[in-house]
């Protein structure tokens, strides 16, 4: 690991990181409801504005936005919950593909990062 990476920027960027779960999940029970029918027990709420036609064109046009924010915000909380993982584990900050370091500056960035900046970018090269 990185010289820049010791053990309090690492306890600083879990702080951060612990704070942006409690931030999603705070999100996502303003935006979705229980469900036991849905993978992830939460389906997107949807809003009841009126019987008038504008208002029924305006509660699907914000119930799709509703899901498209849902599906980003949990994506979010599954990439912060594998980081957590990480994390707890001693693993945080080495290349799930090449076992390599991954660089502090780009931790630091984007604490979420499971990848050196190569493999990504080959990655991205190869799709």
């Amino acid at each position: 690991m990185d010289k820049e990476l010791d053990p309090k920027v690492i306890k600083e960027i879990k702080s951060q990181l612990l704070a942006t779960k409690n931030q999603i999940l705070e999100d996502l029970g303003g935006l979705a409801r229980r469900d036991s029918h849905e993978a992830d027990n939460l389906a997107p709420k949807f809003p009841e504005y009126g019987d008038k036609t504008d208002e029924n064109a305006q509660e699907i046009t914000d119930y799709s936005t509703n899901v498209a924010t849902e599906k980003v915000l949990e994506k979010t909380l599954a990439d912060i919950n594998k980081t957590l993982e990480r994390i707890e584990k001693g693993t945080y900050g080495t290349c799930k593909y090449c076992g390599q370091p991954i660089s502090g500056k780009r931790l630091l960035a984007r604490p979420i990062a499971s990848s050196c900046i190569a493999c990504k970018t080959e990655l991205q090269e190869n799709e």
